[in-house]
């Protein structure tokens, strides 16, 4: 039976927002909402589901709506400021997140990066094994019913993880971003702890990252990786152009050996986190090991196609941290291939506080170019560039433009990797017709 209440969503295609739509609506509820009208990635999983979409506009707000605020929209966003107006319920998304998990067995997967990728592996793994809801931040969302249960990505950002108080918690890494924000490192250390001290029953934390390791916390803290002081220890890694495969060790208990599709370092340790938690819920290790083998990502994370005799990677990466992961993963897959990198700084603040780091990463590509740097609703200008970037860059660092991207056609049977958080996904639709337009046709 249908629920009689109706959420609207403020900022309907934001990915935590698109996710948590999508739950409530398979949990039964009634669900619409509005957003800007350019059309993202996010969009096509709500239309699917037949959710109405509007343009913002304050006449949207009526008595009887409950609303779910994205916090990219201040309160005196139009249709927020209407619905306040007429005494409407008003949740910001984290706000009510933090209410539905208390629901289910929950596991939050938080860090600075890696947070989409593994919340997106767990759910799908769970989802083979138990009744699983998830909210996954490249947009996918499902509330199951009679969900065991509700996996989901928290969000450091101005600390909005602070209303989950989760079962357990997966913590990939701390590092310093969200440079418009925190101070520094302590201060993400400090977010990263106190939200730590919110988990019920454990934590599960990658172990080479130092500050990890520093965590007070009033539950126990495993940590996984590929150390001997490790709880959870993948060993006789093994690397190919295929995927990985390792064996898992809890202390001196031997788990099994696991196999993943996926490429790169980064997917080994999301795995043994996975694996970790799926142990402590007493989950048949070989469902977790069957279901490993069938996941294939998820959206804008090492996104492949083919075009021409070029081989073409979308990727969300805009940390110097993800790039060197995602180029690590480039060149597991395509040892014999000269990996090209477009990188499209993702706001000013971020790229003038790493410009050092973003160049080291980058400059492990055998090629870099650059985009303008993307400026977000809340930064739209600064006093650094794509050039002061690319001035540091060892291994090219030429700023590509929208209307020329024909540069990159000197390259051939090679991999050109388009990373970033913006719209770098507009100079690779350009350059795939450009490269479409130039290969000859087979008659």
């Amino acid at each position: 039976m249908k629920n009689d209440t109706v959420y609207y969503f403020v900022g309907i295609k934001g990915s935590g927002m698109s996710a948590l739509a999508l739950v409530l609506h398979d949990k039964g509820y009634q669900v619409e909402g509005s957003d800007i009208d350019q059309y993202t990635f996010t969009q096509r999983g709500l239309e699917k589901a037949g959710i109405s979409i509007y343009s913002f506009d304050p006449e949207n707000i009526h008595d009887g709506l409950t609303v779910i605020a994205g916090n990219s929209f201040p309160d005196s966003h139009p249709e927020i400021d209407k619905a306040r107006k007429l005494g409407l319920k008003v949740y910001r998304y984290h706000e009510f997140l933090g209410e539905l998990i208390n629901e289910y067995t929950s596991i939050a997967v938080a860090g600075a990066h890696g947070k989409t990728s593994t919340t997106g592996l767990l759910a799908h793994v769970l989802s083979g094994v138990a009744p699983t809801s998830y909210l996954v931040g490249d947009g996918s969302g499902r509330g199951t019913v009679d969900s065991r249960f509700f996996v989901f990505e928290a969000d450091e950002y101005r600390r909005h993880f602070m209303p989950y108080h989760p079962d357990y918690a997966i913590m990939t890494n701390i590092d310093f971003d969200h440079p418009d924000y925190y101070s520094g490192i302590d201060d993400v250390f400090s977010a990263f702890e106190a939200f730590g001290k919110q988990v019920k029953k454990g934590i599960f934390a990658w172990g080479d990252d130092e500050n990890l390791r520093k965590l007070d916390v009033d539950v126990p803290v495993y940590y996984y990786g590929t150390s001997e002081r490790d709880d959870f220890q993948a060993r006789d890694i093994k690397r190919s152009t295929k995927g990985s495969t390792f064996d898992v060790y809890y202390h001196d208990e031997f788990l099994g050996n696991f196999e993943t599709p996926l490429f790169g370092k980064h997917n080994i340790l999301n795995s043994l986190a996975v694996i970790a938690v799926s142990y402590f819920e007493k989950v048949d290790l070989d469902e977790i090991r069957r279901e490993l083998l069938t996941f294939s990502g998820v959206k804008r994370r090492f996104s492949e196609k083919t075009v021409a005799d070029m081989t073409i990677i979308d990727d969300y990466a805009h940390h110097p941290s993800e790039i060197k992961a995602t180029l690590d993963a480039a060149r597991q897959k395509y040892p014999d291939k000269e990996i090209v990198a477009v990188f499209q700084p993702h706001t000013f603040t971020r790229t003038i506080a790493l410009l050092d780091d973003f160049a080291k990463s980058l400059n492990l590509a055998d090629q870099v170019y650059l985009t303008d740097i993307f400026s977000s609703a809340r930064e739209k200008s600064g006093s650094v560039s794509s050039a002061d970037l690319g001035a540091k860059i060892v291994k090219g660092g030429s700023v590509l433009k929208l209307d020329n991207m024909s540069p990159l056609l000197d390259y051939h049977n090679a991999v050109v990797v388009f990373m970033g958080a913006g719209d770098v996904q507009k100079y690779e639709q350009a350059y795939e017709k450009l490269l479409s337009d130039v290969t000859p046709k087979n008659n």
